[in-house]
């Protein structure tokens, strides 16, 4: 079993400022200091997303995404900033329901994120659907029930999904990288895609056993970002791995190095904490 009141510890002594305000949000819902917040919208272009580098012209969708990711964890998506970089990321979407990267930031772009490449492609378009999704879960949440109040970028989340649901191979497996696996199977769950996310989550499964620590929590997390139970079969393989790879002083080993050692703590313990708040309660209405 994870010892979570070790990985808090690791965190409370090892963490920086962003690193315990994330970990206070995440235990107890309490909200950031505005300064805080404020250094993690830094740089957004005046279009709504981020740039890759402090020399780039135009803004990256898959940086615009971890942007989120960043913001969602200090319950920040409700914010005027974010609801620009919402608009850009839905407006970047081309015709056939994916996103990539402009062709301008090429050079700078990572291989995971070349403009042009299917495998990116995938990616991205998972990446940009997951966001869309739970901002579109977080202010039906907001909502009382049988609200017909207009649920943000539900066209585009729905047309990312089917364009995800069309790039699986027929055994579930998808042409792309493994985390595309769980983003996808994370809206092919929240889309209401059960049979596609079922055999997206077995491939994960089968994979678990091997699978990184920081891969296991970055795919518990993101499941359980969209309402996946605690006690679903993959969430309980994610634990088993997790309880494996912890280490005595209550951390974990990212292979990005030590620095990423309590990021990647704070990620189980958004996958684990069961009494948490959960993250990024928007409204955007």
């Amino acid at each position: 079993m994870v010892d979570l009141d070790a990985a808090i510890g690791f965190v409370v002594k090892k963490g920086d400022p962003v690193d315990r305000a994330r970990l206070s949000y995440l235990r107890t819902g309490a909200t950031p200091p505005e300064e805080i917040v404020a250094a993690a919208e830094a740089g957004q272009a005046d279009g709504g997303g981020w740039f890759g580098t402090p020399r780039s012209k135009v803004p990256s969708v898959d940086v615009t995404c971890f942007r989120l990711a960043q913001l969602d964890d200090l319950g920040a998506l409700a914010r005027p900033g974010v609801k620009r970089a919402f608009d850009w990321l839905a407006g970047r979407q081309a015709p056939d329901g994916s996103w990539q990267e402009a062709k301008e930031l090429a050079a700078e772009a990572p291989e995971w994120a070349q403009p042009g490449d299917p495998e990116a492609t995938l990616y991205l378009t998972a990446n940009a659907t997951f966001w869309l999704t739970v901002i579109g879960l977080d202010v039906r949440s907001s909502l009382p029930y049988g609200d017909p109040t207009p649920i943000p970028y539900a066209d585009a989340a729905a047309r990312g999904a089917e364009f995800i649901k069309s790039s699986l191979n027929d055994d579930g497996t998808w042409p792309s990288f493994l985390v595309t696996g769980w983003l996808g199977a994370a809206v092919m769950y929240r889309q209401d895609m059960f049979y596609e996310a079922a055999r997206m989550q077995a491939v994960l499964g089968e994979r678990l056993p091997g699978m990184a620590p920081a891969d296991a929590a970055a795919m518990a997390a993101t499941m359980r970002r969209v309402g996946v139970s605690g006690d679903d079969w993959t969430m309980i393989a994610a634990k088993r791995r997790l309880a494996e790879t912890q280490r005595t002083d209550g951390g974990w080993d990212s292979e990005d190095g030590e620095a990423f050692d309590v990021h990647l703590t704070l990620n189980v313990i958004r996958a684990l904490y069961e009494a948490t708040t959960p993250p990024g309660k928007a409204s955007l209405l």
